[in-house]
């Protein structure tokens, strides 16, 4: 008899994606990363793409390292991605083409045209999600203004994860966290918002139906299991499938009305766990966003730039000759004078520029700050705006909310840069208390666990996570 679960967390992020084992013994979680690869938008002239299919070998190539790492012995496997891309599929189940990447720049100026047949205030009343060109919503109108044909042949809408999953199971359903993501989910009702199809003229009977983190999806196909070489049934779970979700419900929030999480990664996501949205003037003021958490949970939170604008210029400095790791990075930021330059990172120019440390340097010369001189100047120059940012989106959530914030939870892969946990305590005059770094994995077994029965609810599963990593305390 095994002394633990074996339980696979397929982690796919913006810039990465990783087959991770958790190994669960009854008290703790110990992560084993088996495969790493790659991720990142494929341009073909002047639209950005995800290349699913590739995506798609990846994670069978996953599968089957875990599978041989375990001596075949995986209780379940559960996938997680970024939100609001998705797949469409015809009516025989086909995929009609390539999932756009949401930085793709179809979206530009479309929010205006939307909200001559929607109101803004109307939309965000019906789904207290936040304004952003990259929402599915946007996409879809992209879709009914670009290319019309492809909706009119579309069947099924799968969010990445549930088309991934798709593959694997062959069972069509959109999970409730990753659909929240959507601008199209009604966080108060659980529901499909048909309003918003009907008035946009988007095919309502695109979306399948929605089913929580904790379900069992199905098992693996047998073709996929042939391919992978799998000498039993392997579960497919449904978890926090959007990225965020699986996250915070890792996030050892000890005092949830005064504590709030910063996932730190490609994007920056800081708010509160919540039970009920907060769907309000101030809310919409300030650009808040009500996503869906595991166990029914509301993260009200604000999306951000993060770690984008420190990944793309390190993609720059490469191409530019320059090899130096993030840890390099962070340690040559520490040694240069602070505050020499600041920028606003939600600024739109930093979405998806072709030269990152060109954009920001044309932003400090427009607003005659001075620019930076060396890759180490600048990287600390975007850590303290990071940090700035924080603080801003910080001081906003304090008024929505109605309480005084005193603990901030980073959580992800940009927690490793402790400059960026030291500047965030240092701006906002809180306690900053980081960990877990692998948040989203651990999410993504917590939900696999529930679905077992080894524990009933996210307090069980926090303190899990408290026994199973260290977490890093940092004073202002």
């Amino acid at each position: 008899m095994n002394e633990y679960l074996n339980l696979l967390a397929i982690d796919l992020g913006a810039s990465n994606g990783r087959a991770i084992i958790g190994k669960y013994d009854g008290n703790k979680i110990k992560l084993e990363e088996v495969h790493k690869f790659k991720n990142g938008p494929e341009r073909v002239t002047n639209n950005l793409y995800w290349d699913i299919l590739r995506l798609f070998h990846e994670v069978k190539t996953g599968i089957t390292k875990a599978s041989e790492f375990t001596d075949y012995n995986i209780s379940s496997l559960g996938i997680d991605t970024w939100g609001v891309d998705y797949g469409l599929l015809d009516r025989e189940g086909n995929l009609l083409s390539n999932p756009y990447h949401y930085r793709d720049n179809r979206t530009d100026g479309l929010l205006k045209e939307i909200y001559k047949k929607v109101s803004k205030k109307r939309i965000y009343q019906l789904t207290g999600i936040q304004f952003m060109q990259l929402n599915t919503l946007v996409q879809l109108y992209a879709d009914l203004k670009y290319r019309p044909w492809v909706l009119n042949n579309a069947k099924s809408l799968l969010f990445t994860p549930d088309l991934i999953n798709y593959f694997l199971t062959g069972k069509k359903y959109n999970e409730f966290t990753i659909s929240s993501t959507s601008q199209l989910l009604n966080p108060l009702t659980e529901k499909w918002e048909h309003e918003l199809f009907e008035e946009l003229d988007i095919p309502s009977n695109i979306v399948e139906t929605l089913i929580y983190p904790g379900t069992k999806i199905g098992n693996i196909i047998p073709e996929v299991k042939e391919e992978c070489g799998l000498r039993g049934d392997l579960p497919v779970i449904a978890v926090g499938s959007h990225d965020t979700a699986s996250a915070v419900a890792a996030t050892p929030l000890e005092d949830n009305k005064n504590s709030i999480y910063i996932s730190s990664g490609t994007w920056s996501l800081l708010g509160m766990e919540l039970d009920q949205p907060i769907i309000n003037e101030k809310s919409l003021k300030e650009n808040f966003t009500n996503e869906c958490g595991v166990g029914k949970k509301i993260t009200f939170l604000k999306n951000m730039c993060g770690l984008w604008m420190i990944q793309e210029c390190k993609r720059i400095w490469e191409r530019e000759g320059l090899d130096i790791s993030y840890s390099e990075i962070s340690k040559a930021a520490m040694e240069v004078d602070s505050f020499i330059f600041n920028v606003n990172p939600d600024d739109p120019r930093f979405l998806n520029p072709k030269n990152m440390p060109l954009a920001i340097k044309e932003y400090c010369q427009e607003t005659e700050q001075q620019i930076p001189c060396n890759y180490a100047e600048m990287a600390r120059g975007i850590y303290e705006s990071l940090a700035l940012n924080y603080k801003r989106v910080i001081d906003k959530l304090e008024k929505i909310v109605g309480v005084k914030i005193d603990k901030i939870h980073m959580v992800g892969g940009g927690i490793k840069a402790e400059i960026l946990c030291q500047f965030t305590a240092n701006v906002t005059g809180k306690t900053v208390i980081a960990g877990p770094v692998e948040a989203t994995a651990m999410g993504n077994i917590l939900a696999q666990l529930m679905a077992r029965g080894e524990i009933k609810n996210l307090k069980e599963g926090r303190e899990i996570i408290k026994n199973s990593v260290e977490l890093k305390h940092y004073n202002p």
